[in-house]
């Protein structure tokens, strides 16, 4: 927490919003809203210890929603003293959905099962005077997305109601004199029509917080930190994978240090249909970055072999990497005469924040960093200190970042790409037959034609998946009992969540016709249209 801390204080400009995440699959959307209004935020776990809170020192906090029920036994709550403490330092504190009926728990009302449900869009009406609202919305409408079977059945001494639901039931309070506010239903959602006018009216209006978190301060901000982590004398290692975000943290740290930096780029044969001439070219043309290649092929398949658990090859992979620059880093002790001290990683905000599950949670918790996936995971005695510009951006900021630092466009635009690589899209043994070679076909069959069809921009993430099944067809009049791949394409704004992408029927058609007459042993082609979630992004 300490790197995140000492971070966001500097970045915030003394006007930082944190949410206290309680499990609610829209948290990271709150998070996301409110950086839309140029106001820095983060997320923690709901019972993060009360000094990790404080460390932060908000100007707000918001309580998330989640799959929970307050009234009953060892219900997620936040830390002991919280309440004292946003009291006695007059910090403005939204509860939405679950976090609504905590506050009114905690602050001595009630919270009971609801004889009435009220889940999807509902209309509320507007009762009072709110902050939350706004002047001159008493006895207007809006439409919200509802998502609970609890309800305040009586509020704290001092509350409020300002908002109703069409069956009467509590959709908003607040107790301005102790600053505390709540909503039954989530602002942040698109269906909730004007969400992001009552975040407003809390930000600016309640709260008093001003605007003013600029991608032009955190580039400062990084490029100030950096300087003071590492010494005058001292050298980097920076881990490239031709990936948006391993080379816009590459191009600030060389801005911050400049040839004290040492890019590394590993062919680990995970990376896709000649990915490595690509990435290579782009560095030295466009990037102008110092970057060395190691050929790493066997080293990392030989360690692979047999492997089909996903996270058991994260970790090997993971582990392999950090084999890579540690030798890298002994080569440059010969020739610089001293050894690099630190690396730097692409690490972002959503790896941080799944690497902190709410309470509740069923999951272990974690307040520092997770063990990211640009890496696959990290080993506790690694002798590289870390450097992590990036860690608490998402990615279309990142790429706002990169183009302040004049990275070209066509590389900003790039899809994500796995730092496991190929590993996470192939299920099963990564080294068995030929899974690889007709991954990597299948893949620029399917992403070349969406660049050709104009789509590439439109979608978030496209890539091709390897399936450990064969199945009977007819090729050439012959029967053939061949491989499935899958097609997945997203939409989404950081990956958080996402939506499968409605491809035209035509093109699907077209597409599948190519696979199936260009890659050897491809016989079947689906296309994945799940949703994250219930499904992740990746296929592992």
């Amino acid at each position: 927490m300490e790197t995140i801390s000492s971070a966001a204080a500097a970045t915030a400009g003394g006007n930082l919003v944190l949410i206290l995440d309680y499990g609610s699959q829209y948290t990271h959307l709150i998070t996301r809203r409110i950086r839309q209004l140029s106001v820095l935020s983060l997320c923690l776990a709901g019972d993060a210890p009360l000094d990790s809170i404080s460390s932060l020192r908000p100007s707000a906090v918001i309580l998330s929603g989640g799959p929970h029920s307050v009234h009953v036994p060892n219900a997620p709550s936040f830390p002991d003293s919280f309440l004292d403490f946003v009291e006695q330092n007059r910090i403005p504190v939204l509860g939405i959905c679950y976090g609504m009926q905590l506050l009114v728990q905690k602050l001595g009302g009630e919270v009971t099962v609801g004889e009435k449900q009220e889940y999807g869009k509902m209309e509320i009406d507007v009762v009072r005077e709110s902050g939350l609202f706004g002047a001159g919305m008493v006895g207007k409408h809006q439409t919200v997305w509802m998502s609970h079977g609890d309800e305040a059945a009586r509020l704290p001494e001092g509350f409020e109601v300002v908002a109703r639901s069409v069956q009467g039931l509590v959709a908003a309070i607040e107790n301005p004199s102790k600053r505390f506010y709540g909503l039954q239903y989530h602002p942040e959602v698109t269906h909730s029509a004007q969400g992001m006018e009552t975040l407003r009216h809390f930000l600016f209006n309640v709260c008093g917080i001003t605007a003013d978190w600029k991608m032009q301060d955190v580039l400062e901000e990084e490029i100030k930190v950096i300087k003071e982590m590492v010494g005058p004398d001292e050298h980097v290692i920076c881990a490239l994978s031709g990936g948006v975000d391993s080379t816009v943290a590459a191009t600030l740290v060389h801005k911050a240090i400049g040839d004290r930096l040492h890019c590394v780029f590993v062919d680990n044969g995970l990376l896709r249909y000649k990915e490595r001439e690509r990435v290579m070219a782009t560095f030295e043309s466009d990037l102008h970055l110092p970057v060395t290649c190691v050929d790493a092929v066997e080293q990392f398949l030989s360690k692979l072999k047999g492997v089909k658990d996903p996270e058991a090859k994260r970790k090997i992979i993971g582990r392999e990497f950090i084999c890579v620059f540690d030798d890298f880093a002994q080569g440059l002790e010969k020739k610089l005469g001293q050894k690099p001290k630190y690396l730097v990683q692409g690490t972002l905000y959503p790896d941080v924040i799944e690497s902190c599950p709410p309470p509740g949670s069923g999951r272990s918790h974690s307040h520092t960093i997770k063990s990211h996936h640009n890496v696959g995971g990290l080993p506790k005695d690694m002798k590289l200190k870390l450097i992590e510009p990036l860690k608490l951006l998402f990615k279309d900021e990142v790429r706002k970042l990169g183009s302040i630092l004049n990275v070209p466009e066509s590389f900003l635009k790039r899809h994500p790409f796995p730092g496991p690589g190929l590993a996470v899209r192939v299920l099963g043994d990564v080294t068995e037959g030929n899974a690889l070679d007709i991954l990597r076909q299948v893949d620029e069959i399917f992403i070349q034609s969406i660049r050709e069809a104009g789509l590439y921009d439109s979608i978030w993430q496209a890539f091709a998946v390897f399936l450990p099944v064969q199945s009977v067809g007819v090729q050439g009049d012959q029967r053939t009992h061949s491989h499935v791949v899958v097609l997945r394409a997203i939409t989404s704004e950081d990956g958080m969540t996402a939506d499968w992408y409605y491809f035209d029927h035509k093109f699907l058609v077209d597409v599948v016709r190519k696979i199936c007459n260009s890659v050897r042993g491809v016989n079947r082609v689906c296309q994945d249209i799940t949703s994250k979630p219930p499904a992740t992004v990746e296929w592992e």
